[in-house]
């Protein structure tokens, strides 16, 4: 193994952040919070992870058009959908972070944000959270439809509710914060006019099996940070990364199964039955490479790719629609 280090630099955020508070979570580049002396709209942005949630509007516009598919675009329908998820992406994050005070004072890449540093007010904070939260889930069923709404109020809860606190109970919580972020795609199906069958299925089956390697591997490349403010991981003790590679891969496994159901029912083309699985097969290579010689530059790598799989997965799967 090599010699370890700070692990504040190697991975991007907090796990299991993929989701309306953060989908399609963890992918927001590291940022050194301590070099600067934000100002109120830069306190903002960090408290609703505004970069971060990018992620969580591209998932959910990408469902929003795969449902549009051989039909016009409704386009005010997929701008108040973009409204509605922000708000309320950005309303759950607030929560996160207001709830989380105490353990991001003590990490080195969070010590810096508005709360812990003490720059804005708990009740502000409270403040953001609720009004962006409800404004979001409100004007989704004014402006887009119930169901879209139910499933906006159903990824704040489970986020704010129970994942959130989850994770300092047990490592189940990265199971559990997979299921909030993996429920954009298809709050833009149902919002464009999709039913809830099949198609909204895989559509959240590909997000919530895709996010697990990319948490495991953040979570094992910061394990010592989190495990010294009481976080409770898959990779905690995991000094060879051996369980952590080896769930990487099961997942990725997981990830390749799936992705053999558009063609079989018949809403793919042929290019995803053979670039789907590929794709998924070549990240749990990644992960038994990493789970065989533990070096973090092995977790580096199948990190990034996570990050390089979303956006190629989710274009190959528009150019291949039925």
């Amino acid at each position: 193994m090599p010699e370890q280090k700070d692990n504040s630099k190697d991975a991007p955020n907090t796990p299991g952040e993929s989701d309306l508070a953060a989908p399609v979570a963890g992918t927001e580049t590291s940022v050194d919070e301590a070099s600067v002396t934000p100002g109120l709209r830069q306190d903002l942005a960090i408290l609703m992870k505004v970069k971060l949630n990018i992620f969580v509007l591209v998932t959910a516009v990408f469902g929003y058009i795969l449902a549009s598919m051989g039909e016009s675009m409704h386009w005010m329908g997929l701008v108040h959908m973009v409204i509605g998820v922000a708000a309320a992406a950005f309303g759950s994050a607030a929560f996160n972070q207001l709830m989380e005070i105490d353990l991001d004072a003590r990490m080195k890449r969070t010590m810096d944000r508005p709360l812990p540093a003490r720059r804005m007010d708990p009740l502000v904070a409270f403040g953001v959270g609720w009004l962006l939260s409800a404004v979001g889930i409100i004007h989704i069923a004014v402006k887009v439809g119930n169901m879209a709404a139910y499933l906006t109020a159903f990824t704040i809860a489970i986020y704010v509710f129970v994942y959130t606190p989850l994770k300092r109970v047990s490592s189940l919580n990265t199971f559990v914060g997979a299921i909030p972020g993996a429920v954009p795609p298809v709050i833009g199906w149902v919002a464009a006019g999709g039913g809830m069958g099949l198609e909204a299925l895989f559509l959240f089956a590909l997000l919530f099996f895709w996010q697990l390697p990319h948490f495991i591997a953040i979570n094992w490349l910061c394990r010592e940070e989190y495990e010294s403010v009481g976080y409770k991981m898959w990779s905690n003790g995991d000094v060879t990364g051996r369980k952590s590679g080896l769930l990487s891969a099961f997942y990725s496994l997981c990830l390749a199964a799936i992705s053999l159901i558009p063609p079989l029912v018949g809403f793919t083309r042929i290019s995803w039955s053979v670039g789907g699985p590929l794709l998924a097969l070549f990240m749990m290579a990644l992960a038994i490479k990493f789970a065989g010689d533990g070096e973090r530059s092995s977790a580096r790598r199948l990190f990034l790719f996570t990050l390089l799989y979303l956006p190629i997965a989710l274009l190959l799967l528009v150019l291949s629609w039925k």
